[in-house]
């Protein structure tokens, strides 16, 4: 199975530059100006998002650059990003501490129940992409990133692709109470995405991906923590049909997955820390933190 990755790079020109890497990591550029018409494309031609990639760079040569030399960007801007919630055990158990709640929570219950916890995470204008600055909040003192598979979707809800997802998360805030979710979830900077789009049918499980979450500060790592899909509660299809339930998306929907990977409740972030996140097959998504008010 030949597998395909979708990027955004900033040109010379500063002018973004939609591409897919091949296996061989070199780089074609596509004409197309976003992965939303790249899904277009392909719906209108009747092909996978893949078929129509191969399609469009036939007799097209690679970019001189190597993939470690360009200037990444997000590799789609979503209009909206989604998150589930509580579905990993660790996840439930994370929140019960922030609750101060031992048992029969709201986070139990939900980790159990039919339906899923599916919340609004970010608005298009909050992405950022690798290497971009994520917001800490200034009325918080426990603070984390959340390293999640993220869902590329239409907006019949088929899923086309999978990327990285940090969600931004301040536990003492929803801990204090669970009505403050999204001012826990939502602020300036508090999402990113990238460094890449794997597409869906070029994946070999997404269900086996070892995810790896890495804090580095003043030169040294003081944390590190890694999981894998496979201890996923829930189904993907699952959360997205919950999303999409009387619901409309646009094409480019984006669907964070929940998270498995929590430091201790000690550790908050600080300005000037460096996280990374890994996934299999798609890369490494890195981001520099700052505080909320010194992003411009």
């Amino acid at each position: 199975m030949l597998r395909l990755k979708i990027i955004r790079f900033k040109q010379k020109n500063e002018k973004p530059q939609l591409a897919v890497v091949l296996e061989d990591e070199k780089v074609y550029p596509l004409q197309d100006g976003s992965f939303q018409m790249v899904m277009e494309k392909a719906a209108e031609e009747n092909m996978t998002c893949s078929e129509y990639v191969m399609e469009t760079i036939r007799g097209v040569a690679p970019i001189d650059q190597q993939l470690s030399q360009l200037a990444l960007l997000a590799p789609l801007i979503p209009e909206e990003t989604w998150a589930a919630g509580v579905t990993y055990l660790k996840s439930k158990e994370a929140r019960n501490r922030e609750a101060k709640i031992e048992k029969d929570s709201y986070y139990d219950k939900v980790y159990d129940a039919k339906r899923p916890e599916i919340f609004l995470k970010s608005t298009a204008r909050r992405i950022v992409g690798p290497d971009e600055p994520v917001g800490i909040r200034t009325d918080s003192n426990w603070q984390i990133p959340e390293p999640e598979l993220a869902l590329v979707i239409r907006e019949d809800g088929e899923i086309v692709g999978y990327t990285i997802g940090n969600d931004m998360s301040s536990r003492d805030i929803e801990g204090e109470n669970p009505l403050y979710l999204p001012q826990a979830k939502m602020w300036k900077n508090s999402c990113s995405i990238g460094p890449a789009i794997l597409l869906a049918d070029t994946i070999d499980d997404p269900y086996d991906l070892n995810i790896e979450c890495r804090i580095k500060r003043d030169g040294k790592w003081v944390f590190k923590g890694s999981a894998n899909t496979s201890m996923l509660k829930r189904r993907y299809e699952e959360l997205v049909d919950f999303l999409i339930h009387d619901n409309d998306i646009v094409s480019g929907t984006t669907l964070l997955t929940g998270t498995c990977i929590v430091p201790d409740d000690s550790f908050t972030l600080e300005e000037g820390d460096e996280i990374e996140i890994e996934i299999d097959q798609i890369g490494i998504l890195r981001n520099p933190v700052k505080m909320a008010n010194h992003i411009e």
